[in-house]
Order: C-alpha cells, then structure tokens, then sequence
C-alpha cells in the first residue's frame, strides 16, 4: 500500500476513535453563541468546522500541525544546495502530523514522479478552448477532463464500504497532486510561450520540476516555487477554496468534483485572484506616476487617491488576521536574501511602510495590515514570470496540498454530508418579536 498510506490509515484509525469519543462524551456542549450579525454577514467567526491539517491564529498567522512558517522553513528537508522547504514535506506533515525525515520526503518525491503523467485526452479539452481563455479557466477545465481517471468514482459506482472511502479519496488526492503541475505548465506555455512545451525531468522534486516545465531552471526560481507552493498550501478550512472543496467532498464527490470546486472559488477577486490585482495595482500606479520607484510620498497620495475612488488596496487586509501575514514576511525575507536592489520589490516594502499608517488612520478598517497576496507578484516578476493572471493557477497548484490532505481526512473520519440551518429574513422578523422559534 506504500508507507504513506499505511501510516495516514494508522494515524486515521486512532483519531477516528478519539473524535467519537469526544462527541459521545462532548457532543451537547455549546462552542461560542451565533449572532444575527454574522448569520447576515458571511458567517465570519463562527466555529463550525474541524480542518485537521492548520489552524489560523489572528495573531500569529497560519500554523500547519502546530508550525508556524519560519519553523516549517528550518527544520522540513531542503532540496539538495536549497535553503527553502520541499511542499512533499509539507504534504508529509498535514497528512501524519510528523515532521518527515530525508527519506520520508524523497518516498514522496517518488510517489508522485511516478504518477505524473498526464492523458492526452486532458491537454486536448485544454486546446479546445480559445488561447485567449482565462489561465484559471483552463485549468479546472484540465482538472475536470482529468476527472475519468477517478479510483473514487469508480469505486463508488462498483460498490464500496464506507470504510474504504478513504483509500479512494487518498489515491485520487496522490493522483492529482502528481499531474497538477504538468497541466498547468501546458496551460503556461500554451498560452504565453507560443505552445512550445517541456517535457518534465523526473530526477527533480515536485515544485523544482514545476519550475522547469514552466521554463524557468534558475536556482533561485526553484527555490521560490518551493517556499510558494509550501506557504500557500493551507489556511484552515473556512476560506472559499478550503471550505468549497470540504463542502463539495461531503456530498461523496470525488476528489477531482471537489477540488475543481474549490479552485473556482479560488479564480474570486476576493481570494486567489487577489496576488493577479496586487500586482496589476502596482503597474498602475508606476506608469500614472511615471517611474518604476517611486517615493513613498507618491505612493502615500495614490494610495488615498485609490481610497477615495471607492477602491480598496489590493494585498491588504485579511477576514482572520490582525498582523502582518507571516506568508509575506517569508516572501520579504527571500526578496531581501536573492533580489534586494530590484526596484518592484523595494515598491513593495515601500508600500509596507505606507499604507498601513493610512488605513489605520480610517474607523473601519480592523486589519491594515499586508496579506500573503502583496508580495508574491514582485517575487515572480523579478525571474521574468510577468503574465500576471497565471499567478492564481500558482496558487491553486500549491492550494492542493492543503484541501486534498484535509479531504483524506473528512473521509477517514467518516465527516458526514455537510447541511447547515439557513433561515428567511422573515422569519427573523418573526423571531424577533418572539413569534417563531427559528434558534430555540
């Protein structure tokens, strides 16, 4: 079976125990009190899911396993001569809760090397739609043409206990994983490298060998696709993608149904798209202010200019955080490290001391702080990756790892169809006056 998977059903077997006896014994408690306020505005704070892999904490951002980000980049393994994180480690780490060792992660490596080889009935779905096709687009439509080779749905037609849902959803999860990286190189080169593919080099780790279809086989470049792909791969479960694919898993769908969901959620201005607009902001500003470094005080005024315009300023601000995105400060410290004299980088921490001091000066704005989205563009931008609207399918790359570890899980532990309450405005009405029992 592979000694990822004998270990995740191990682990799975002893937590699938806790949890019901948890619930035997806690089942009745109450967590938190919902109010009228978060039912009508995006149920934001509301305690109603258990995402195993990460935990967000307003204050010291994301943590996977327990983690934080600089502890996850000195002790999970490095790729030969690299100073980043390998994501196989991650991946390691959100599915048994361990940090893997050399070998844990290069069984990994090898795992998915093994299965990456994409249909060519993918890539023809691909080519049937018009170049000038959005890059996220393209790329759940190659996730959903992928979607026949899935064991999960297969299975289920067959007949399966539910015991082994599990099994299916984890080998669909590796599947997937493994050729997400090829698809979307064949989007990138299709698209905006005039359909001049290349071929994967299977000596490399997953996000080393990304970075070379894609056409990059600097050093440097390697390493940023190893620090990207492993700090954008989770964020707890209640963010769009996260909670998508979760919602769309519940109903039995299979892994390719549920994250193809969740990347769609991904491609909202509001989530994932957000690094494309911070990005697009910046160009913006650069060629109204006509250099491409320009002063804090002239950023300062078009930031207040982009205010006052209604508009807000993309990469700032986070539904959960209330300090700086620890995600950007990793991406700070790379720039600092392998580009600090490159003029879009120093944009953007000019930007970092600018903008902060204005929106706090402002009643409404409770976070005015950077998020992981300010500074990932600049980043790419620098090794000549300029085709800004790609940079989600990045991000949806990298956002596998997260959703697809946390979907094993929902199926090992036997999560059930998620369903909750809604209500009518009329009945809160009614409610209100004490004429309905909507909540009691």
């Amino acid at each position: 079976m592979g000694i990822l998977k004998n270990r995740f059903k191990a682990k799975a077997e002893v937590a699938n125990a806790e949890i019901k006896e948890l619930i035997k014994e806690h089942g009745n408690k109450k967590i938190g009190e919902v109010t009228l306020a978060q039912v009508y505005q995006g149920m934001r704070g509301i305690t109603g899911l258990v995402t195993e892999t990460s935990l967000l904490d307003p204050q010291e951002g994301i943590r996977f396993r327990g983690y934080s980000i600089p502890e996850l980049q000195e002790k999970l393994p490095k790729a030969p001569k690299g100073d980043e994180p390998l994501p196989e480690g991650l991946f390691y780490l959100m599915m048994l809760g361990e940090l893997p060792n050399d070998d844990e992660v290069e069984h990994v490596t090898d795992i998915l090397q093994r299965r990456s080889h994409v249909p060519n009935h993918v890539f023809a779905a691909i080519d049937a739609l018009p170049v000038t096709t959005h890059p996220m687009t393209m790329f759940v439509v190659g996730v959903m043409a992928l979607q026949t080779e899935s064991y999960f749905a297969k299975a289920y037609s067959e007949g399966m206990n539910k015991k082994d849902y599990w099994e299916a959803t984890f080998d669909d999860s590796i599947l997937l994983i493994a050729r997400l990286p090829r698809i979307a190189a064949y989007i990138y080169r299709r698209k905006y490298k005039n359909n001049e593919h290349i071929n994967p080099n299977g000596l490399l780790d997953w996000a080393g060998n990304f970075a070379h279809m894609l056409g990059y086989d600097d050093h440097g470049f390697r390493e940023l696709m190893r620090l990207y792909m492993t700090i954008h791969a989770d964020h707890e479960g209640g963010n769009v993608s996260a909670h998508t694919t979760h919602l769309v898993g519940s109903a039995l769908s299979d892994p390719y149904l549920a994250y193809a969901a969740g990347m769609n959620g991904l491609a909202g201005p509001l989530h994932g798209l957000a690094n494309q607009e911070v990005i697009k902001w910046i160009f913006e500003m650069q060629e109204k202010l006509g250099t491409d470094l320009p002063a804090r005080e002239q950023i300062a005024e078009y930031v207040k200019e982009t205010l006052s315009a209604g508009k807000v300023v993309p990469g700032y601000g986070h539904a959960v955080l209330r300090k700086t995105d620890p995600r950007y400060t990793a991406q700070l410290e790379f720039g600092k490290k392998h580009m600090p004299e490159d003029k879009l980088c120093r944009t953007v921490w000019n930007i970092y001391e600018v903008v902060p001091p204005i929106l706090q000066s402002m009643a409404k704005i409770k976070n005015p702080w950077p998020n992981v989205d300010a500074h990932s563009g600049a980043l790419l931008v620098h090794y000549g990756l300029v085709e800004y609207e790609f940079y989600t399918v990045l991000f949806a790359v990298s956002r596998s790892l997260g959703v697809l570890a946390s979907l094993c899980w929902d199926r090992a532990l036997g999560f059930p169809l998620e369903r909750p309450k809604s209500v009518t405005t009329e009945s809160v009405k009614l409610w209100l006056e004490g004429k309905d029992q909507i909540w009691e």
